[in-house]
């Protein structure tokens, strides 16, 4: 077996034991899951766990999300394909890369410049030219191309961060885990005009969301 029908084999194993069994459903979610090259957004050391069911770190004290909870808060955000979304928090470019194929236009900001950079150049090798990468405080989101259908934080934040909640959408999704440091839920808002919708979905462990309107550095 050559080497792309081996990675095509083990996101293939992926999707059939990490994320079917935990009731990700949304086809288009397991069509992109079954499709990006998650290698190719992990450090060369730990490239053969790339498939494998957890987290793994890429640097800064920063982490490449398990694939089950990128599929998770991907399908949360109940994507058709024209959205304009948003993402605090771009790492390793994994999870941008997963909703650049789901939507329209993808946002996304990172506060450490390296992996900005990195993550930029990995999106741009793969032709994601509808993902723009941003270094900044993701904490008061991205104002310039607000309104957002979708926002997705992927670090804990102590409280949901008002900036972000008004540079949704009406009708829109703001995807983030909530609570104390190596402990949070992942919460879904909703937007309905000027109230908001909110739902407990997961118990989950993400690194700190740092900011202005996040954690203390």
């Amino acid at each position: 077996m050559d080497n792309e029908l081996f990675l095509e084999s083990e996101r293939e194993y992926m999707v059939e034991t990490q994320l079917l069994p935990r009731r990700i459903r949304d086809g288009l979610v397991l069509q992109v899951m079954r499709t990006v090259p998650r290698h190719l957004f992990v450090p060369p050391e730990y490239r053969h766990l790339a498939y494998t069911d957890g987290p793994l770190p890429i640097g800064f004290g920063q982490t490449i999300s398990q694939p089950y909870i990128v599929a998770l808060m991907s399908q949360l955000l109940e994507l058709k394909g024209q959205e304009r979304l948003l993402e605090v928090g771009t790492g390793s470019g994994y999870q941008a890369a997963v909703l650049g194929y789901l939507a329209g236009e993808v946002h996304t900001i990172e506060r450490f410049p390296e992996l900005a950079r990195q993550a930029e150049q990995t999106l741009a090798e793969l032709g994601l030219e509808n993902v723009s990468v941003h270094i900044g405080d993701g904490t008061a989101g991205l104002l310039e191309f607000a309104p957002y259908q979708g926002i997705i934080v992927t670090a804990a934040a102590p409280h949901v961060p008002q900036a972000l909640l008004d540079q949704l959408a009406d009708g829109g999704r703001l995807v983030i885990p909530v609570g104390e440091r190596g402990s949070q839920f992942l919460e879904r808002w909703r937007r309905r005009g000027d109230d908001f919708d909110v739902e407990e979905v997961i118990p989950v462990a993400f690194v700190p969301l740092v900011g202005q309107f996040g954690w203390r550095d």
